[in-house]
């Protein structure tokens, strides 16, 4: 059976060793004006003046995490703002994102074409899709076609989803299980 099409990004499911992630998130910072629209389910990455940005496919930099929404003062109600994606551009200097950083963390995303069991265990990049401003979540997928062993390659699959709808391994958009592989708190290159 087909796999169902739906694109989430990055989302959280476990942890390496199995055992539940419960939730745990940090907070980062946003600078005010950011251009870049950041989405529920995207990789974020380190900037030099100690704020966030959405990850970029094809960048090797290392990554801190998978973005899991926001919190700003809107600068033209003066009203407090949760949002599950920062939408780019706001004039504030509140703004707080939430991020799960754990280099642990194990998180489940769809493959942009057919993933076999022999994709297992490589590396891999992300596409390039940008998020629902509708929904808030992200549309990034699995590359399938960039990948090997290189370091520098962000994810890692490390097994196929249990779940009968997007397990599929004959057709596109199979869930896959994966891990950050160049995760900033592991690198210890700083920035």
């Amino acid at each position: 059976m087909a796999n169902q099409v739906d694109k989430f990004g990055l989302r959280p499911y476990r942890k390496l060793d199995g055992t539940p992630l419960v939730g745990a998130q940090n907070r980062y910072t946003i600078s005010a004006n950011n251009t870049t629209a950041i989405f529920q389910g995207d990789l974020v990455i380190a900037e030099t003046d100690g704020d966030i940005t959405r990850h970029v496919a094809n960048n090797s930099t290392a990554v801190i995490g998978v973005f899991n929404g926001c919190f700003y003062t809107d600068p033209t109600t003066q009203k407090p703002t949760f949002k599950n994606f920062y939408p780019g551009n706001i004039n504030a200097s509140d703004i707080t994102a939430f991020v799960v950083d754990d280099p642990d963390a194990v998180f489940l995303m769809g493959a942009d074409e057919a993933f076999t069991r022999a994709d297992l265990f490589q590396n891999y990049s992300v596409t390039a899709a940008t998020g629902s401003t509708v929904t808030g979540i992200s549309q990034v997928e699995l590359d399938v076609s960039t990948s090997g062993t290189n370091a520098s390659f962000i994810v890692q699959a490390i097994d196929i989803s249990q779940d009968p709808n997007n397990s599929d391994t004959g057709s596109a958009n199979a869930n896959i299980l994966v891990r950050i592989n160049k995760h900033f708190y592991r690198s210890g290159t700083g920035i």
